[in-house]
């Protein structure tokens, strides 16, 4: 039992591309056990053979953490195949058309809030269950917030809501975990490059009416900020941290 207790454990959703596979290789390389989730079982494959040697360490899940039987099946075997969980990365995200407010479907606004902010509290709420009970007791929860938790892009009203929400969801998580040695925190992220980014170099809508292009920072980065969140002791936490590319237009007035 001592080993089981000696291994770190964590799981990452939306691990199949982009911040969630970065975040896993980094994970992985800081000695992790890590759980890679997502719903696209070759894309998990993908990550894990990127791991290298380290990919004996992985265990990957498809699961579609918008639905509340998925969820409590996905950190059941977590807890049976490891008999803890140290950290959850919740990172699976998506967006809808960019439209103007009144053309947007229901269905995409849905399909939105169900990802971003159904999926994360799901996730968060089988996270407290196990790490309550388990002995070392506690462990750490990151989620990923994006710049647009407080600056929102034009036509981008279903992710923005989200992302705003995520901040009131990682503060109560905070609150609630901090008797249990629970700690959260959220990363903020702006124009990391992947291919949800890619269409930044291209051009984007700006507040002003115009398209403009915008620089992107090395996905790396992103990675490295979740390792050093991921590797403090459970007495330190960092509520929140922006990174970011310098010369995006974040900074400044609309």
């Amino acid at each position: 039992m001592g080993n089981v207790e000696m291994k770190r454990v964590a799981v990452v959703t939306g691990a199949g591309s982009g911040i969630g596979r970065a975040a896993a290789l980094g994970l992985l390389g800081n000695g992790f056990h890590v759980v890679l989730v997502g719903r696209r079982a070759e894309a998990l494959k993908e990550t894990a053979r990127r791991a290298g040697d380290a990919s004996s360490r992985t265990l990957s899940i498809t699961a579609d953490i918008t639905k509340p039987d998925e969820v409590r099946n996905l950190f059941g075997r977590v807890e049976s195949e490891f008999g803890r969980l140290d950290l959850l990365f919740n990172n699976a995200g998506k967006g809808a058309p960019a439209v103007p407010m009144e053309e947007l479907s229901f269905e995409d606004w849905q399909s939105v809030v169900d990802v971003n902010l159904t999926g994360a509290f799901l996730c968060t709420q089988q996270a407290f269950r196990i790490m309550k009970k388990q002995s070392p007791r506690g462990g750490r929860i990151i989620n990923n917030g994006s710049v647009s938790a407080y600056v929102p892009r034009p036509f981008s009203a279903p992710y923005t809501a989200t992302k705003h929400a995520i901040t009131g969801l990682t503060k109560s998580t905070a609150l609630d975990g901090r008797p249990f040695d629970i700690a959260c925190g959220q990363i903020d992220i702006g124009n990391a490059a992947t291919d949800m980014t890619e269409r930044m170099s291209q051009g984007v809508p700006q507040a002003d009416g115009s398209i403009a292009s915008e620089p992107t920072i090395n996905v790396q980065h992103i990675a490295d900020a979740i390792v050093y969140m991921a590797g403090l002791p459970l007495g330190a936490n960092v509520p929140t941290i922006t990174v970011m590319a310098t010369g995006m237009p974040l900074v400044g007035r609309g």
